[in-house]
């Protein structure tokens, strides 16, 4: 059963009065592999946002058909990533690690040759399925290779490659793509999601410790979905939509504010995902620091909730919505480290399945994050951003604050 309050370790637990034993080292290359990994999928959609519209040209097509490719991406890696998880507790995870990145350097090439946008989405949307079949097993890998009060910060590693997608992959593929174009780049991203393989490949050829005494039946995906894993699941929901709010809209919100180019919105982007970056290292510390977990993530979600207010209600000044979106993103990401490692706090048949099954919630909160804010803006602007996002926030804390400690969350 997964719990939000952090348990003790059995490596660590001692008598009163008797030293703890210290915590092993952690696996830094296979974590920095794993973050390497991550972004490979995450450039895979995310460095296609500079060359919609020279797409949208070279393939005949309309800029919104282009932009779909993005929603066509998430559910299918939403899809794939339950069924890598729970393949994974059956099969092992290495077959999903060298796989997945390996097929999805050959969907990229597909795009990359495609000549018709039918093609393209057909390529794209295998792309995504592709990233979820490694994304959910390389972070129960990482998870299932720390011990608990070490599996914030891990996860938090983890997790950056995402960020770093914002603040590297971005800018660096606008920058190759002068050169060499969206086809050439995507390319690039084939070689990257290569090396990603090998980088996984290389640093899992260590099995991991298998605890002595006769392993438990496979019992399913049903198994694992107990009421405190739905709960925690449904937090991440809120959690991304929080996210995926600012993810997607805070360059239309500086531009249609403060009436900034492409250009202009570069360094503020930047700014943004140092932010992110920045408070997921942070929540991985107080998640394996702090006594409870959903005290960290219900704090976070508060807090992010007063910022979604003033960011999307304030505006004096460029200088101060650039400020308010960095404290606003880095407050949520110090939740997500929390909400991680407790899901992964699962017995290890059921590891893979759950954390699969946290990307998919993740997709939707993408999904929901781009459709409530398409909604909000078209009936009352980016005025009712704020309101919006402090609604689903305190949800998320409400979900994590109510949850009875017996019950598991």
């Amino acid at each position: 059963m997964a719990r939000f309050r952090r348990l003790p370790d059995p490596e660590a637990a001692a008598a009163p009065g008797v030293i703890p034993a210290p915590l092993p080292p952690m696996p830094w290359a296979l974590l920095a592999a794993c973050c390497f990994g991550m972004f490979a999928a995450s450039s895979s959609g995310t460095t296609r946002a500079p060359f919609l519209i020279e797409m949208a040209r070279d393939l005949d097509t309309s800029l919104p058909l282009v932009g779909n490719l993005m929603a066509l991406t998430s559910v299918a890696w939403g899809i794939a990533s339950v069924l890598a998880g729970a393949w994974s507790d059956r099969w092992g995870r290495r077959p999903f690690l060298a796989g997945g990145p390996v097929a999805l350097a050959l969907c990229m090439l597909g795009v990359a040759g495609a000549g018709s946008y039918v093609w393209v989405a057909v390529w794209a949307t295998l792309g995504g399925g592709c990233s979820g079949a490694f994304t959910g097993v390389l972070m129960a890998e990482a998870s299932a290779r720390v011990v608990d009060r070490q599996r914030g910060r891990a996860l938090g590693w983890v997790m950056a490659g995402q960020s770093l997608t914002l603040l590297v992959g971005v800018p660096l593929a606008a920058w190759i793509g002068a050169w060499v174009g969206w086809r050439g780049v995507h390319q690039v991203v084939a070689g990257i999601a290569v090396l990603a393989a090998l980088s996984l490949v290389l640093t899992t050829l260590r099995p991991v410790p298998v605890a002595p005494g006769p392993r438990p039946p496979r019992t399913g995906t049903r198994a694992a979905l107990t009421g405190p894993v739905l709960r925690l699941l449904a937090m991440g929901v809120a959690e991304r939509i929080c996210y995926g709010l600012i993810a997607v809209y805070f360059a239309t919100f500086l531009q249609s504010t403060y009436g900034l180019s492409l250009a202009g919105v570069a360094v503020p982007l930047a700014v943004f995902a140092a932010g992110s970056i920045l408070g997921t290292i942070l929540g991985g510390q107080l998640a394996d620091r702090l006594p409870d977990r959903r005290l960290t993530f219900a704090g976070a979600m508060i807090g992010a909730a007063g910022l979604a207010v003033v960011l999307f209600g304030w505006t004096p000044g460029l200088g101060t919505s650039v400020a308010l979106g960095f404290a606003y993103v880095f407050v949520n990401a110090i939740a997500r480290p929390s909400l991680m490692a407790a899901l992964a706090n699962v017995p290890e048949e059921h590891r893979g399945t759950v954390l699969g099954l946290n990307v998919t919630s993740a997709s939707i909160g993408w999904l929901g994050a781009a459709s409530l804010g398409g909604w909000m803006m078209a009936g009352w602007g980016f005025g009712g951003f704020g309101p919006l996002a402090a609604g689903i926030g305190l949800l998320g804390a409400v979900l994590a604050l109510t949850g009875r400690q017996n019950r598991g969350v």
